[in-house]
């Protein structure tokens, strides 16, 4: 692995994620999109996974959107986390289409956005909740799996090669925030990290898929990880997705130790996939994920949301425990 880069240190650019923080005690994410499509009827048996809605079914990933904002989320993820232009020439589909369906997949999380709160009623003692344009790892693109464990075998430059277009990309969409999701391995999250520093206006939050309560899915000693990224002002949040809620709490005060920037974690539903079969089994319950949410915010997290498996009743259910700790 490449020792870190000396990265000179530039002036923050606006940060609408810490803006939002500076005004409430915690901001709530969204849950899962693609599962929460999946329970809706869509078939995402597909390299692109949630994407693939962006072209046959945009009006339902709307109505996730919609239903998380409802539902309490201060900030809702976009359908882009397995859109790349290398998963979409696959099917066929060419560069300048596949850029329209990203923009598309940020105007429509702004559209639901846009209809939440023009209605007073609902938006009540609300923030006006924050667009996020996820940007999945390497691995997702490959759909194999490889974002849980890493290991792809490619150098940082290889890495920012194959990130840069989808960034340039998402950089003009108009989000936020853009969200680094499930990134296994610190030589990935380096690579983002430097490269978001040519869209200098840009910020990101990037949150580690991880092994257990103390590595990244690639095996890197987390607080190093987290500590590596701290220098990196574009950086505005670092955290957990992706992982069983059981790691969360030795995770997070682990990554405590390693900075200050606000700490974020969304993690899996508690439920356990079985590959082979390609089911999850157990429970997700919406009352025990709001009690465990009360406890990453012990250990540090500002921001919380689900993962894999988490629905708006898990959303719901963290609203209104996140709503107690307001004056």
């Amino acid at each position: 692995m490449n020792a870190p880069d000396a990265t000179p240190v530039r002036a923050t650019p606006a940060n609408p994620l810490g803006a939002l923080l500076a005004r409430v005690p915690v901001a709530v994410l969204d849950g899962a999109l693609a599962t929460e499509l999946e329970r809706r009827g869509a078939d995402l048996r597909d390299p692109l996974w949630s994407a693939k809605e962006l072209i046959e079914a945009p009006d339902r990933v709307r109505e996730v959107h919609l239903d998380y904002l409802r539902a309490g989320a201060d900030v809702v993820a976009t359908a882009t986390y397995q859109a790349t232009f290398e998963g979409f020439a696959r099917r066929g589909i060419g560069a300048d289409e596949a850029d329209r369906l990203m923009h598309a997949a940020v105007a429509i999380a702004r559209g639901a956005r846009d209809e939440f709160w023009s209605d007073r009623a609902a938006r009540a003692d609300r923030e006006r909740p924050l667009i996020a344009a996820s940007i999945g790892p390497y691995g997702a693109m490959l759909a194999d799996g490889s974002e849980y464990r890493g290991g792809y075998g490619l150098d940082r430059a290889a890495l920012r090669a194959f990130h840069r277009p989808r960034l340039a990309a998402l950089a003009r969409s108009g989000a936020d925030v853009l969200a680094f999701e499930t990134i296994p391995s610190l030589e990935e999250a380096l690579a983002l990290a430097e490269l978001l520093g040519d869209w200098p206006n840009l910020t990101a939050w990037l949150s580690f898929a991880c092994r257990d309560g103390a590595h990244t899915a690639e095996g890197q000693p987390v607080a190093a990880a987290v500590a590596a990224l701290d220098a990196f002002p574009q950086i505005v949040a670092i955290g957990v997705n992706c992982t069983a809620p059981r790691y969360l709490p030795e995770l997070l005060a682990r990554m405590a130790s390693a900075t200050d920037k606000p700490l974020i974690a969304y993690p899996n539903s508690g439920e356990s996939y079985d590959a082979e079969t390609k089911c999850w089994h157990g429970s997700a319950d919406a009352a025990g994920f709001a009690r465990a949410a009360a406890e990453w915010h012990r250990a540090g997290a500002r921001v919380i949301g689900g993962c894999c498996r988490t629905g708006p009743a898990q959303i719901r259910a963290i609203r209104a425990w996140a709503d107690t700790l307001r004056p």
